[in-house]
């Protein structure tokens, strides 16, 4: 959940490139109130498995926390940090055993510097990433599991009004449905980033929820593993989003996002609906764009009803009509002119709450209708454009700037404001304005 948990299919989302600002590490930034509970604090913490070491490098971003020196110095300091936490860890009603017997024996897993600061050359296209995670087998799997829990989907739609089958596309992107969930042990990672690196702040809250959840006896310390960034369970909470949203669904005293399926299915739905979610909707639909349309009517910031949407020319395929046309919604062309269009409705913003980045939010959409018996997309993906590396999208943004097209500060990333100044260049010299970076885009601009 979120930019930083860098699950799966978050990593293919920035490939695809079409991931918003960078958000918080976990889109929802969730709390609750936590009543507290106690178990066996005799167990030593889960010790983490073998694997990669830190590279000893200073970070990519720049920030004077992410030096390899304060990297080390930090580390150094570990155990002194943890103990300044114990105070609020009492606030929270964390026991002192519990406390020294989750820390004492914990060490900084360094590796995490690496990823919180990697700077990847992300390179894939959003049709190869629904290629990725909307696959035959995918979809196969899904309604297997929709089926064997077809009781527990209709208990969770009764109680909280959310679509089973986003649920079950939340499950099979996230996780393949619990197949790619992480190793780390979330303890050992939240205590890490609370104490070292740039967003130590942040993970201090997480630390202290993931103490929580433990004390409260809701998961085994032993089974809180997941991402580096300390996201777990098929569905990936951050411990944050677990104290507000996670349920007691099968009724055993416990909320188990992990080994109950019942709780993980609940969990995600009142994760959902606690985030907007609206009954009977879906997320959005796809749709044939005109040529002549105005793109600059393109984004978040230009919602209107679908109704009005059709008087623009903008229609769904074969002539099909929109079930609620006074539903407001906001217009995706991914691809620009060469590929699909999607008017996005209300529940699309709200699956990005889930996860902040579009590609994703049009994955979990698009699995979901295949996995009601939906049929894929009608309009053909451009799959003979070659993507641009980061360092031609920094290149496309610096020769965009030095003609005075504002694309803010030049990151390699290709957002909403780059895109509204490939439009602005791509009107100024008479082409389509679908504000799509591609490398014969590039090339003109180099060629001029």
């Amino acid at each position: 959940m979120g930019i930083a948990t860098r699950t799966f299919a978050t990593i293919l989302a920035c490939a695809a490139g079409l991931v918003v600002a960078a958000a918080p590490a976990t889109a929802q930034e969730r709390r609750a109130d936590l009543v507290t509970g106690s178990i066996d604090t005799r167990a030593a913490p889960p010790v983490a498995p073998q694997g990669p070491v830190w590279s000893g490098e200073s970070g990519a971003s720049g920030d004077p926390s992410m030096t390899a020196a304060a990297i080390r110095a930090a580390a150094a300091n570990f155990h002194v940090c943890l103990e300044g936490l114990w105070p609020q860890a009492a606030r929270r009603g964390v026991s002192r055993r519990l406390f020294e017997s989750a820390t004492a024996s914990l060490t900084p897993d360094l590796r995490i510097m690496d990823l919180l600061d990697a700077q990847p050359e992300f390179t894939k296209a959003v049709w190869d990433y629904l290629d990725v995670l909307v696959t035959d087998a995918r979809i196969a799997k899904g309604r297997e599991l929709l089926a064997r829990y077809e009781r527990t989907f209709d208990a969770v739609e009764r109680a909280y009004g959310v679509d089973r089958y986003v649920i079950a596309a939340i499950w099979g992107v996230e996780t393949n449905y619990g197949t790619i969930s992480g190793q780390k042990p979330v303890l050992r990672s939240t205590a890490t980033l609370a104490c070292i690196g740039r967003r130590q702040n942040y993970f201090r809250a997480e630390f202290l929820d993931t103490l929580e959840i433990i004390q409260r006896g809701d998961i085994k310390p032993e089974k809180l593993v997941g991402s580096w960034a300390g996201a777990f369970g098929p569905t990936q909470f951050m411990p944050s989003a677990f104290k507000r949203y996670a349920v007691d669904f099968d009724g055993d005293g416990r909320r188990d996002v992990i080994d109950s399926v019942p709780d993980m299915i609940a969990s995600t739905a009142n994760n959902l609906k606690k985030d907007g979610w609206v009954q009977g909707a879906t997320w959005g639909y796809e749709v044939v764009v005109p040529a002549t349309f105005d793109f600059h009517l393109t984004g978040r910031d230009h919602a209107m009803s679908l109704r009005d949407w059709q008087r623009l020319g903008v229609a769904r395929p074969h002539g099909l009509a929109f079930p609620r046309p006074d539903d407001k919604a906001f217009l995706l062309v991914p691809a620009g002119i060469q590929g699909p269009g999607f008017l996005m409705l209300h529940n699309f913003r709200v699956i990005m709450r889930y996860n902040p980045a579009e590609a994703y939010a049009l994955a979990i959409g698009h699995l979901s209708d295949r996995l009601r018996g939906g049929a894929s997309f009608v309009q053909h993906w451009p799959r003979y454009e070659r993507v641009l590396t980061r360092a031609e999208r920094l290149q496309l943004q610096e020769e965009l700037a030095r003609r005075g097209f504002d694309v803010g500060e030049p990151d390699g990333r290709v957002g909403a404001r780059t895109r509204d100044a490939i439009r602005d260049f791509q009107a100024h010299i008479g082409r389509v304005p679908d504000g799509f970076a591609s490398a014969g885009l590039l090339e003109q601009l180099m060629a001029r």
